[in-house]
């Protein structure tokens, strides 16, 4: 189909972290594969990671060790898992582009568009990856960072789901300068790294930027498009009419936030 060329300028932009804001994927990766190899499993191939990618916490672990077939149980996995990973996210660093993306968005001279977090990390992990970043966490309002166990989600309902991102999308409406006029889905802008994180904006009813891990890029291969449309088949059975279509012009593939286009969505930020 013809890509749609009339969309609206974008107003809010809606953050996934791990992957996308911070270089966490290759840090979870070798801490799943640390405990993997104490049992002759593993390496974790990332044709089961993509899976694993932008889910809650409490899902991957339930996908990961129904592939692994370890012979332990989830609370001794997660024991041998937890102190590796409070190790290693103690010293995670931001993906190239991000700390100019957000200092851009953030200033207060870009007044007409908004942003908040949307991510699937559960209170305890965020803090441990953003504590020693402060500085870049702090641009994002409290009262519009939505993590993976925020009690307003319902849950069993994470990415590929959509109800991470219209919750962000709501905090953003609800503390809107008095006589803005509210933000609909389709002038939001959703930046993910992982497959399920893309069909969750796409299903929301939202643009999306998918900027993905270059062995993810690897493993799906010739199936760009279907996961730009959100037609990945990673939310199960659900109606085909809840997500894009191919070429429809609501997402694009980027291989690093460095140089974003923001005349592209119509975003006005400091040049400087």
């Amino acid at each position: 189909m013809a890509p749609r060329t009339d969309f609206p300028v974008v107003r809010a932009c809606l953050f996934d972290m791990d992957g996308l804001l911070l270089d966490t994927e290759n840090i979870y990766t070798h801490c799943v594969d640390f405990v993997l190899d104490k049992y002759g499993k593993g390496p974790l191939p990332w044709t089961v990671k993509a899976k694993l990618q932008g889910r809650p916490g409490p899902a991957a672990v339930e996908m990961l060790l129904d592939w692994a077939q370890l012979p332990i149980s989830k609370d001794e996995y997660l024991a041998q898992l937890l102190p590796v990973q409070k190790t290693l996210f103690s010293v995670t660093k931001p993906l190239p582009g991000v700390v100019d993306l957000l200092s851009k968005l953030s200033h207060p001279d870009a007044k007409d568009v908004h942003i908040a977090l949307a991510t699937s990390s559960h209170r305890s992990n965020y803090e441990l990856k953003t504590s020693h970043l402060n500085g870049l966490f702090s641009k994002f309002k409290d009262d519009r960072r939505v993590l993976g166990d925020d009690t307003r989600l319902q849950p069993g309902r994470g990415k590929p789901l959509p109800d991470i991102f219209l919750l962000a999308l709501k905090t953003i409406n609800d503390s809107l300068p008095a006589g803005e006029r509210p933000i609909s889905p389709e002038e939001c802008l959703v930046f993910e790294d992982s497959v399920p994180g893309v069909e969750a904006g796409r299903r929301a009813g939202m643009r999306v930027v998918w900027v993905p891990h270059e062995k993810l890029k690897e493993v799906v291969s010739g199936k760009e498009e279907e996961i730009l449309a959100g037609r990945a088949g990673q939310a199960g059975d659900v109606d085909m009419h809840q997500v894009g279509e191919i070429g429809d012009g609501w997402a694009e593939e980027l291989s690093t936030l460095e140089a974003f286009d923001f005349e592209k969505y119509g975003i006005a930020v400091p040049s400087a």
